[in-house]
């Protein structure tokens, strides 16, 4: 079969958030990009779906704060760990932020997307080209020139060059198993189970909640008519805990949360309930010649926080600043794409040290408890936030904004709009 071959100046791979902010800045800032999609459409259930205050600064400054606002979405502004006996403790007090926005918006991340998408169209370099399913890289000598593709509609194979393809195609990155750039493997102590349960309007959660337990734990986060549920589970036991069957898994949920126990049952089979396989890694070099790898590519993150869509976009801010003028006057360099890791490096290394810390004196310790109770009272560290609230505000800064936001460049930057959705 013949294959076509096609050119771009910069190929983004994976129509994430950070693949989708990173082709809408460079098409702003006057580089020709073309963002590679391997799915028809956006919609996937239980990918991650908040929206950090610092990401909706960053809507703000590029003039898609009122289309934001048109999007369904609900807002936490705090986050609770629910405790033995009902007992609730404010972990982080996201109303203590400083700017216009005082919390966490949960929307449906193929909303998200979408937004971006449409925001993208409107710019002439701007290419989204979804069903197209990269299959391997290119390369002249130790140079990476483009990739290998198929079209998931007719099977067609073609390959595009670009001056840069940029990994932003997760976690699994096909990209980064090409090159094999270094890795540190930290691993973690637990996987996530994800699924739906209903929730009534005058549910007591209000924003985001953990239930922290001996030997299991559960987050809730509030979804409108349903709570997104996350069951915390020893890494490595998902298939024998699936083995245990679907009452088994009732009773666990309803052990940690004895107020579901009126819709547990809305979950029939298994089959409903999905896998995150939690990682925590760094390439200890995020480019080769030709490629840049940047959010869950770059480096994956514990669910822990839910901060690893807010580091992807920033990365993926940082990436268009630096890169724009280097893409438009073709000379990308391997010393300017380390600078996307330098400035990027503190922030990951501060979050994925907090995760690492939280994983080994906190969660690892609760899930490998033999304990069928576990000791009464509030821990210390809760119990203080508690009496001095002010200190609520650390938390929820590190998580909701970061220890290092990034702002659009002046390019990118526009007046308030509004986006026509397709």
């Amino acid at each position: 079969m013949e294959r076509n071959t096609e050119r771009a100046t910069c190929l983004v791979v994976g129509g994430g958030p950070a693949g989708m902010v990173l082709g809408l800045l460079l098409a702003r800032g006057g580089v020709e990009v073309t963002v590679l999609e391997k799915h028809a459409d956006f919609l996937r259930d239980f990918r991650g779906d908040t929206v950090h205050a610092s990401t909706l600064t960053l809507m703000d400054e590029l003039g898609l704060g009122p289309a934001f606002e048109q999007v369904p979405h609900q807002k936490v502004d705090k986050m609770e760990a629910l405790l033995e006996g009902g007992q609730r403790a404010v972990i982080g007090d996201l109303s203590r932020l400083p700017g216009a926005h005082k919390h966490i918006a949960m929307v449906p991340q193929w909303d998200f997307l979408d937004l971006l998408a449409d925001a993208g169209k409107l710019e002439p370099t701007f290419t989204l080209r979804m069903n197209t399913e990269v299959t391997g890289i290119t390369k002249s000598g130790n140079r990476v020139t483009g990739v290998t593709y198929r079209d998931r509609v007719d099977g067609r194979e073609g390959e595009i060059s670009a001056d840069l393809v940029v990994a932003a195609d997760g976690r699994g990155s096909i990209l980064r198993a090409e090159v094999d750039l270094p890795i540190y493997q930290f691993g973690a102590p637990m996987d996530v189970w994800w699924f739906r349960l209903p929730r009534n309007g005058d549910e007591p959660v209000k924003g985001g909640a953990g239930r922290f337990s001996a030997g299991s734990a559960m987050v809730l986060i509030p979804r409108g008519d349903y709570f997104q549920c996350a069951l915390l589970i020893r890494k490595g036991t998902d298939q024998l805990l699936r083995r245990e069957g679907i009452e088994k898994f009732r009773e666990r949920v309803v052990t940690l949360v004895p107020w579901l126990a009126d819709r547990v049952d809305h979950v029939t089979d298994l089959d409903e309930v999905k896998l995150l396989d939690v990682k925590l890694d760094r390439l200890r070099r995020w480019h080769a010649d030709g490629l840049l790898c940047i959010g869950d590519s770059a480096h994956a993150m514990s669910p822990v926080g839910g901060v690893g869509i807010n580091l992807a976009v920033q990365d993926a801010v940082a990436a268009a600043t630096i890169l724009a003028k280097p893409l438009r006057e073709g000379r990308v360099t391997g010393s300017v794409l380390a600078k996307v890791r330098r400035r990027r490096l503190f922030p990951t290394v501060v979050i994925q040290t907090l995760q690492r810390i939280i994983h080994r004196l906190f969660l690892g310790r609760k899930l490998n408890s033999t304990e069928t109770v576990s000791s009464p009272g509030m821990p210390a560290p809760l119990a203080l936030a508690q009496r001095f609230p002010f200190l609520q505000a650390v938390p929820a800064y590190v998580i909701a904004i970061g220890p290092r936001p990034e702002h659009a460049p002046e390019f990118a930057r526009r007046k308030p709009q509004t986006i026509a959705r397709s």
